[in-house]
């Protein structure tokens, strides 16, 4: 019999990646007035959890989150898992250059606008190279990119209100 001997650590990722999970599983139930916009509120989970438990844990809840919520929906290796793992990695490389610098250069607004950003940036670079090769994609870049402006803020503000340092 193989025994696997779990950490606090683990437990705690577990925990916070299955908040995650249900938050993305919410979401995916509202009704979006535009197609592929939404407020991306699991990510919030992602971002108090770098605030508090650091990058590492962070990564670990954010990819788990792409991960089990792809098998939940049905959508996994589909080109929504991709747009969704492409928008996790560039968030976390953002984060992870970020984290990097001066604490005090980053707010979590201002970290969470660049990882929305970072977010469809990624997700508007698959679309254009592999979905849609159309120049007209471009025309979109506004629109998501006012809605990453938006729910940035607003996911932000919520993550700034949960953690102590603030």
């Amino acid at each position: 019999m193989i025994t696997l001997k779990t950490t606090v650590d683990d437990h705690r990722i577990a925990k916070l990646s299955a908040l995650a999970i249900s938050l993305h599983l919410l979401e995916a139930v509202i009704p979006s007035p535009l197609p592929g916009v939404k407020p991306g509120i699991a990510n919030i989970v992602t971002l108090y959890v770098l605030y508090e438990y650091g990058f590492v844990t962070a990564a670990w809840v954010s990819l788990l989150r792409v991960f089990a919520s792809s098998f939940l929906l049905g959508q996994f290796l589909t080109p929504t898992f991709v747009l969704s793992l492409s928008g996790a990695l560039l968030s976390l490389a953002t984060l992870a250059l970020c984290y990097k610098l001066p604490k005090n250069y980053f707010s979590p607004i201002s970290l969470s606008i660049l990882a929305s950003f970072a977010h469809i940036a990624a997700q508007l670079i698959i679309v254009r190279l592999w979905l849609i090769p159309q120049s007209g994609i471009a025309y979109l870049v506004p629109i998501f990119a006012v809605a990453a402006l938006v729910f940035g803020f607003s996911n932000g503000l919520i993550v700034r209100a949960f953690i102590k340092k603030y």
